[in-house]
């Protein structure tokens, strides 16, 4: 675990130094089990996000923005009672936990001086945010509740005593010398990085791996000293803040880890390095909670358009053999009169093919007149099902881009997005919207994500059809370059700019490869040509569109990249 007691206490340096003093100015609950503060400090607002998501638990400071619902969930209208306005008066450790606490300090209804504590729990899916009296040792509310049926040892409800979580009776690794490790450690049993977690407080598996790694041949000198060495510079904050890219899988620490391979990068402060880090990780998780069960409704619907497609090409290929129902018709008129009503099958022979002889079976029940018209009628049925397949094969292909286009749109939508594909499903008739009995509210335009490249040319981009459409058939000027994914699924991007410089047409083509299905890959094709070469059939379904004049380019997404090119906006 990356965010462990040895991260904590590091971020809880980093944030003291900065909030410290600072007065609470702002409170919003964006989602479920996360809070943002501004906090007015040292001249400046800083913007904190306290999270207890199950996956992506942390403390930090941001510089993302947050969109926030127009109405505040309870606890958030409770935080803002009791917080807002008030000043923190310090923020620390709780010993080598992953606690983290705020002292803060306020004056109440009656205008007398008061104390909170506000607590993050950093626990993985037992994270928790709860805010405390500090005079009675009270919870006033938690972001999540628990009671005694779920956790007998303590409860976290309103009115409840407020217990810290239990002690696991581990040494603290800042008091350590080298030999009350070695009293720790049996040399003889292996797994030492394992035996530093069991032992010491604070220690992650992450954190052990990396001293055992240093220590090089691990035995009784070289582990004390390297335990010791990486202690000293966790405690006098000699930190490189890093995030590590290796093997399709992303690490991050407060200083470089050697034990892991792969490209690091380092950021100024820890803040900016989860902000890195959690770039569209938590995003993801809240958009598939939104979702709910959309993603799996359209995996299933192509599953479906795959198996017709499948049916219809198989009618396809014996429709295509109905050619020999011509011949047949064709033999039989020229061979009338050999054919007695009564007969099975005649031998006759084919002068389309050297006099070859040919078998063709006949119904005894007809007349050679018949039986030669039969397969006549045949041949022509034939020959309007291929017709009628290959529309059927037309339709089916183009609903399956359209619903591969959708998924691709999942996967890259933010939450503020998923209305708008929710509303386009239910008029394509795939869901049905529960009706909700609210004011009927004046429709708006569709929100564009907005980038700037390096020159200050600003990017848009949709991120759903709605978006799209809006983007390029509405918004767009006729001479500003149009993106897109050439054959992939994928978000449209205009460049406000008739005349581009190659490396803006660069950063926008990154943009639209990694808002794509194609944002794993790498050497991406991206067409990019004018708007006014742009068209949208008659009857095309939301998001498609034509176009010609292109030129291709290839890129490969960065997220990197990405983030920076959002900031610049």
């Amino acid at each position: 675990m990356s965010f462990d007691g040895l991260f904590t206490y590091v971020m809880t340096h980093e944030l003291a130094s900065v909030l410290n003093g600072g007065r609470i100015l702002k409170i919003h609950q964006p989602f479920l089990n996360e809070i943002v503060l501004t906090v007015r400090a040292r001249g400046k607002n800083e913007k904190l996000l306290l999270s207890a998501h199950p996956s992506y638990a942390r403390v930090q400071l941001t510089a993302e923005e947050y969109e926030n619902p127009s109405t505040p969930p309870l606890f958030c209208m409770l935080l803002r009672k009791h917080l807002e306005g008030h000043i923190i008066e310090d923020i620390y450790q709780k010993e080598m936990d992953r606690i983290i606490i705020f002292k803060i300090k306020g004056r109440n209804e009656i205008g007398d001086l008061s104390y909170k504590h506000l607590i993050i729990e950093i626990m993985g899916r037992h994270s928790n945010i709860i805010l405390i009296d500090a005079d009675k040792e009270v919870i006033l509310d938690s972001i999540k509740h628990i009671s005694y049926a779920v956790n007998r040892y303590r409860a976290i409800l309103p009115g409840q005593p407020y217990i810290w979580p239990p002690a696991q009776g581990k040494l603290n690794p800042f008091l350590c010398k080298e030999e009350d490790i070695l009293k720790q450690i049996d040399f003889n049993s292996g797994k030492l990085d394992k035996q530093l977690v069991n032992q010491f407080s604070g220690i992650s598996p992450l954190f052990a791996k990396e001293v055992v790694h240093r220590a090089g041949l691990a035995n009784r000198i070289t582990v004390p000293k390297e335990f010791i060495a990486l202690m000293k510079k966790v405690q006098k904050h000699e930190i490189l803040p890093t995030m590590i890219t290796g093997n399709q899988k992303e690490y991050f620490y407060m200083f470089p880890l050697e034990h892991i391979p792969g490209e690091k990068k380092s950021f100024p402060t820890l803040s900016k390095l989860l902000d890195a880090y959690y770039f569209g990780k938590a995003q993801r998780d809240r958009v598939k909670q939104i979702s709910g069960d959309i993603e799996k409704r359209i995996k299933n619907e192509i599953d479906k358009n795959k198996g017709k497609l499948e049916k219809l090409q198989e009618t396809m290929e014996e429709a295509e053999n109905s050619s020999i129902y011509q011949l047949y018709g064709e033999l039989l008129t020229a061979h009338m009169y050999a054919v007695q009503k009564g007969m099975e099958q005649i031998t006759v022979e084919n002068y389309y093919d050297e006099n070859k002889p040919v078998d063709i079976p006949l119904n005894p029940n007809k007349t050679p007149s018949e039986n030669a018209q039969m397969y006549f009628q045949k041949y022509q049925k034939s020959k309007k099902a291929i017709i009628h397949v290959q529309e059927q094969m037309e339709k089916a292909k183009e609903e399956l881009l359209y619903l591969e286009n959708i998924l691709q749109q999942l996967e890259s939508a933010a939450p503020k997005d998923i209305e708008e594909i929710k509303e386009e499903l239910a008029e394509q008739g795939y869901i049905r919207l529960r009706q909700k009995k609210t004011v009927k509210k004046q429709k708006t335009q569709p929100e564009l994500e907005k980038y700037e490249a390096a020159d200050g040319t600003s990017i848009l981009v949709g991120k759903n059809n709605k978006q799209n459409d809006y983007l390029t058939m509405k918004l767009a000027h006729k001479e500003d370059i149009w993106l897109h994914t050439k054959d992939i699924p994928g978000s449209h991007v205009v460049i406000r700019s008739g005349n581009p410089s190659e490396e803006t047409i660069e950063q926008a083509a990154v943009l639209a490869a990694y808002f794509s299905k194609a944002r794993a890959s790498s050497r991406v094709p991206v067409d990019y040509t004018k708007v006014k070469y742009v068209r949208k059939p008659n009857g095309a379904k939301p998001g498609f569109v034509i176009y010609d004049h292109q030129q291709t380019i290839f890129v490969t997404p960065k997220a990197e990249l990405v983030a920076k090119l959002k900031k610049r906006s």
